[in-house]
């Protein structure tokens, strides 16, 4: 009795397994459950994002060029100043003191100068009155009326008024390069002068000051820079100084639009134009043998005034590389690669699906793949880039030919065309999906929300 109640059991045991094998064998015959979507026209942006920071277009290190100890100073820092404002001043005395010197010296050599030029003149008239005795005692000495030495004698009385002549001329020559040289040393006094009185060389303001009234100033050297006294920034056009990888620089153009936010401006946007790409990466400094990102300068010129902002605030610029209006466009998720066969001819050999795998109790054993087929001559294998698109129930491999990339949405160049159902997931079956599999639609969440523009964001630096 007991072991037909056993055998009973066993039965109703073997029955129910058969069943329930049969039922996991058999269940992938309706259909693999997907979600699909269908492929419409959408406007489209690329973006490019981007982190920097602000930067005034024009900026002014005012430094030292003369040494001597700051005696005034006529701003603070974060002043507005206008072109011409006076900022500070250094001792001036040793400078007052060698233009006074060098103007001394300047009105010594005028005064040379006026007297070889009074020296040439009398040169000149004694020359003049030699060459007249000289004329006489010729005409004299035609009529024999005078001596050959009264000839001689006028006659190098004018060859010395001659050379007295000539050195009177070289003598001015001398005066009047001291002069010039005097006029140089004074044009440099005065020069250095002007140097330790310090205006505002255009509106802006005072972003950074590194003096104090009563300290000394150095100037700089060779190797030792000069003291920096005065940083003014020209805040009327303000530039977003962003840091782009290499992988989307080539996408940036001249000209292209962008938007600007700044951390400490929140919830504002500002336009800006790409003024400045460029050509050669940004350094690195203590990289040494570690590998980083290869980032390039992009300079965005934001348009109009910003009020309250300050150089070195942190922002972010998202520029429009490109647009595409009313763009056939296919999901990003709906996309995927599989490996394709190609005859000699280039066309496309179906491989049979591997065998599904088939229900067993206890754990799963992790699936095994399945060889690749040896190709013919001829033939070539290749990694395809496309979606599934669901045809009588069944799942299509389409390659597609692809554009500007969006936030969510791919352009399409070909391979598709308006009102084609494209299977969007879930991921693993549209990652396990082979040609011609039973496919049927389940709702997704979200799924309503056909319309709309797809915007790409590439993120760099």
């Amino acid at each position: 009795m007991f072991r037909r109640k056993w055998l009973l059991v066993v039965i109703v045991l073997l029955i129910v397994g058969a069943g329930a094998g049969a039922f996991f064998a058999n269940r992938g015959e309706t259909g693999v459950a997907v979600t699909a979507e269908t492929i419409q026209k959408r406007d489209l942006q690329a973006i490019v994002s981007a982190s920097g920071k602000i930067d005034p277009k024009k900026t002014v290190n005012i430094s030292a060029q003369t040494m001597g100890r700051v005696t005034r100073l006529g701003v603070k820092e974060g002043d507005h100043v206008k072109a011409g404002q006076f900022l500070l001043q250094i001792d001036p005395v040793n400078a007052e003191a060698a233009v006074r010197r060098d103007e001394a010296s300047v009105a010594g050599a005028m005064t040379a100068l006026e007297q070889s030029k009074a020296s040439l003149l009398s040169s000149r008239a004694n020359l003049d009155s030699a060459r007249q005795s000289l004329r006489r005692q010729q005409e004299l000495s035609a009529a024999g009326l005078t001596t050959k030495e009264n000839l001689e004698r006028a006659q190098t009385d004018v060859d010395v008024r001659e050379s007295d002549l000539k050195a009177r001329e070289q003598e001015i020559k001398n005066r009047e390069t001291q002069l010039n040289q005097q006029r140089a040393g004074l044009a440099s006094s005065r020069h250095s002068l002007a140097q330790v009185r310090f205006e505002a060389p255009f509106d802006g303001i005072v972003t950074r000051r590194n003096i104090e009234e009563g300290e000394n100033v150095m100037v700089g050297t060779m190797n030792n820079a000069g003291t920096v006294l005065l940083t003014v920034a020209d805040m009327s056009v303000i530039e977003a100084e962003v840091e782009v990888d290499e992988t989307d620089i080539p996408f940036v153009q001249m000209g292209q639009k962008a938007k600007v936010t700044i951390d400490a401006i929140p919830d504002q946007e500002f336009i800006g134009t790409v003024t400045e790409i460029g050509n050669s990466p940004i350094q690195t400094a203590g990289a040494g043998t570690t590998r980083t990102a290869t980032n390039f300068k992009v300079v965005v010129t934001i348009e109009g005034q910003i009020p309250d902002v300050r150089p070195g605030f942190t922002c972010t610029a998202e520029i429009t590389t490109a647009t595409r209006q009313q763009a056939l466009s296919v999901p990003i998720q709906s996309l995927t690669v599989r490996e394709q066969v190609y005859d000699a001819q280039g066309n496309i050999i179906h491989e049979p699906r591997p065998p599904k795998a088939r229900f067993q109790f206890g754990p799963a054993a992790a699936p095994v793949a399945a060889p690749a087929r040896v190709l013919e001559p001829g033939q070539k294998r290749e990694e395809v880039e496309g979606v599934f698109v669901i045809r009588d129930s069944k799942a299509t491999f389409t390659k597609v030919k692809l554009g500007i990339a969006g936030e969510r949405y791919l352009e399409v160049l070909g391979g598709l065309k308006e009102g084609d159902r494209v299977i969007t997931g879930p991921f693993d079956s549209v990652r396990t999906l082979y040609e011609n599999d039973l496919v049927k639609e389940a709702s997704a969440p979200g799924s309503a929300a056909a319309g709309g523009s797809g915007v790409a964001v590439r993120v760099g630096g």
